[in-house]
């Protein structure tokens, strides 16, 4: 086995792991131009540094954290500069305006009326009548707001009382496991889980598969098939 390209293997996923997280959650929610071209480049690095020898352990890890460097730098300065964050990220574009559809602006990002459908239903919009506004983001995704005669109504259009959300839904036990920074964020104890667990008429940790905190304060607890209910389908 050539345990160099193991070390190097390693090596360079473990680096390029910990600099992508340096680098922050844009490079992975937010797939601008900058952020493309920034994850190719040192997907690259890293895959050169494996498969060339004559590329070293030391240049390949000096070419990714340098890499690193002046993305962050960019990303920093880009911050302060709304120009260079257009240059960068690129700027969001109009395609649809007060329903009309705008032509030139689907040429300018290569899109044809298949694609801008597409987009369309990913929003649960299945016809541009429907569609008052939609901007194309620099991250290909699409935004919209259909008008007013489409939109749905709101308590306050209703005139319905609003409950204030209590708490967000959280996982507070996986598998079995009990997710304890999530217990604590909330205030809420093992003692209360418990609890909480009996009236659900739970008596171990073992039979829960999935328990979520409501937003009023109450426990979803889901409990783990038998494994012998999973068996009969094989009889």
């Amino acid at each position: 086995m050539p345990w160099d390209v193991v070390l190097k293997t390693i090596l360079g996923f473990s680096v390029l792991l910990f600099l992508i997280r340096i680098l922050g959650k844009k490079q992975l929610g937010q797939i601008t131009y900058f952020t493309y071209i920034t994850g190719v480049a040192m997907g690259n690095i890293a895959g050169d540094m494996v498969v060339h020898k004559d590329i070293t352990i030391g240049d390949g890890i000096t070419a990714l954290v340098m890499w690193a460097i002046l993305t962050l730098f960019i990303e920093i300065v880009s911050l302060n500069s709304g120009t260079l964050r257009g240059v960068l990220d690129g700027e969001p574009t109009i395609v649809i305006k007060k329903g009309k559809i705008q032509q030139s602006a689907l040429r300018k990002n290569k899109l044809n009326m298949d694609d801008l459908t597409m987009l369309l239903r990913t929003k649960d919009v299945f016809s541009i009548k429907d569609v008052d506004y939609a901007i194309l983001e620099p991250n290909g995704q699409i935004s919209i707001l259909k008008k007013v005669s489409k939109e749905s109504p709101t308590k306050d259009d209703l005139n319905l009382p609003v409950i204030a959300r209590g708490y967000l839904p959280t996982e507070i036990i996986v598998d079995g496991k009990i997710v304890n920074k999530n217990l604590q964020e909330y205030g809420r104890s093992v003692k209360w889980l418990f609890q909480e667990l009996k009236y659900h008429q739970v008596d171990s940790l073992e039979d829960v598969f999935f328990a979520e905190l409501q937003e009023d304060g109450s426990l979803e607890v889901i409990k783990k098939e038998s494994k012998q209910s999973g068996w009969k389908g094989l009889s």
